[in-house]
């Protein structure tokens, strides 16, 4: 099986986990940013990840790969139920993470970027979105100490390392992904089992951090 993905994309990263997670091999390919014409001939859209099974067929949705591979691997189901909490607390950080994340994106030398033309398309549709990527980055100072809360108030919620809620869950496909793009930011301090939830999160789902490319 092949995933196409970008490194950067939280999307991506959900697919990504669920392959080291449960043990499943997977090729993975990082398609350049302003690539159309290859996610639209799999599956229509332009949008990742995609998979491209044993068969040949592709299947986009993030969700939808993580579902299809965990009940493939035969190794138990991922817990559905997400806490009502760790919902409210995705739905917050959701409104300013890209803020930090995305102007750095580009910034720290990712496959996906490799080519001017992909920066320049990146930057034209998140800009739209988010405003200028420079001012977000001035803004850094006033982020961070609002993302601190943030994390303390995640602190309370992790039951363990290596699960969010305490079992391998959903929670830990939302959640993982934000605080692993997140390590994109140079300076980010997280309190201890978040940190620790973050790295072995990282380790046991081979999705590297973002530490040594921090901007």
């Amino acid at each position: 099986m092949k995933l196409y993905i970008y490194d950067h994309c939280p999307f991506c990263v959900r697919a990504r986990m669920i392959f080291g997670l449960r043990g499943v091999a997977v090729e993975e390919v990082i398609l350049q940013n302003d690539d159309e014409e290859t996610p639209i001939k799999m599956i229509g859209a332009k949008q990742v990840p995609i998979l491209q099974k044993d068969d040949g067929s592709f299947m986009g949705e993030s969700l939808d790969i993580v579902r299809y591979i965990d009940e493939m691997a035969g190794k138990g189901r991922l817990k559905e139920e997400v806490r009502p909490q760790v919902q409210a607390w995705l739905a917050k950080v959701g409104t300013y993470a890209n803020k930090l994340v995305q102007p750095r994106d580009v910034l720290a030398d990712l496959p996906e970027f490799a080519e001017q033309g992909a920066v320049d398309y990146f930057t034209a549709k998140k800009e739209q979105i988010i405003g200028n990527f420079a001012e977000n980055m001035a803004k850094t100072p006033e982020y961070l100490p609002r993302l601190a809360d943030d994390f303390a108030e995640l602190e309370g919620l992790v039951v363990s390392a290596d699960a969010l809620g305490g079992e391998l869950g959903m929670e830990d496909i939302w959640v993982f992904p934000i605080l692993r793009n997140l390590t994109i930011v140079r300076g980010l301090e997280m309190p201890s089992k978040v940190a620790a939830y973050v790295a072995e999160m990282s380790r046991l789902s081979g999705v590297p951090l973002q530490t040594g490319r921090a901007v």
